[in-house]
């Protein structure tokens, strides 16, 4: 219980109300799914939420090698979630809905990388600790599977996306979860590769995560979903506890 008081006092107030406004911000989204204007404003907010770990991103790595993580993490999202709308593989049969705008080659939307590198990002900076390499990909990649369960069931409640034959985790085939350990640790490989971290990451780089668990944990709540709204709530405390033992330091040169 101390480390968690202590997660909260030292976490920024801003990212504490940003949070907050995320969770109030599902509520709507989950009663008020089609009032006019939300798609916008799902857009803007979804690009706003992922500013926060990507500068800190660039901050740490300068911009080339930065850019060049975020590069090598889209095109595989891109790649890996394209194959697996046109096949099933390695999450499941599953196609998007509409609410996410434009699809990339009409398969997956174009706004992916702007969702899923942040939580990447994030993943890497809670998984960091001295040492091998393995370590850290494997549990950024339980991480990222764990973020997907609280996630997961609440898009799929709000339609972002379709599971035509179901799944025993609400509507969520175990397959998703098997798909996203494979991929979660082909992404941190990519980040801590091209990115080559050495040192690390600032606190800030879990940042988006946090608010995008904030939100997800209250599409839970709110759509009457116990476990994911439960598992949130001990990984948004988790990602508070981490980012808290994460100390600002001078970029890696």
């Amino acid at each position: 219980m101390r480390v968690f008081s202590h997660a909260f006092r030292t976490t920024p107030r801003l990212l504490l109300l940003a949070s907050a406004a995320a969770f109030a911000a599902a509520f709507f989204a989950t009663r008020f799914p089609d009032v006019p204007g939300a798609s916008v404003a799902s857009y803007v907010s979804t690009v706003l939420i992922a500013l926060p770990s990507l500068l800190a991103l660039f901050a740490h790595l300068g911009p080339r090698r930065a850019a060049l993580s975020v590069l090598a993490v889209s095109v595989f999202a891109y790649v890996v979630e394209s194959v697996g709308v046109a096949t099933g593989l390695p999450y499941g049969t599953f196609f998007y809905g509409d609410a996410l705008g434009p699809r990339f080659l009409g398969l997956v939307p174009l706004l992916l990388p702007v969702t899923y590198v942040p939580l990447v990002v994030g993943a890497v900076a809670a998984a960091w600790a001295p040492g091998r390499l393995a370590p850290r990909i494997a549990l950024s990649a339980l991480l990222l599977v764990l973020l997907d369960a609280v996630l997961d069931p609440g898009a799929t409640a709000l339609g972002f996306w379709i599971w035509p034959e179901g799944g025993p985790y609400y509507g969520v085939p175990l397959s998703n979860f098997a798909g996203w350990l494979l991929s979660g640790a082909v992404s941190a490989y990519l980040l801590l590769s091209v990115g080559r971290i050495r040192t690390p990451p600032p606190p800030g780089a879990l940042d988006s995560a946090v608010v995008a668990l904030a939100f997800w944990t209250g599409a839970a709540v709110f759509s009457g979903l116990a476990l994911p709204a439960l598992l949130g709530l001990v990984l948004f405390v988790f990602s508070l506890a981490r980012r808290s033992a994460l100390k600002p330091a001078s970029k890696y040169r």
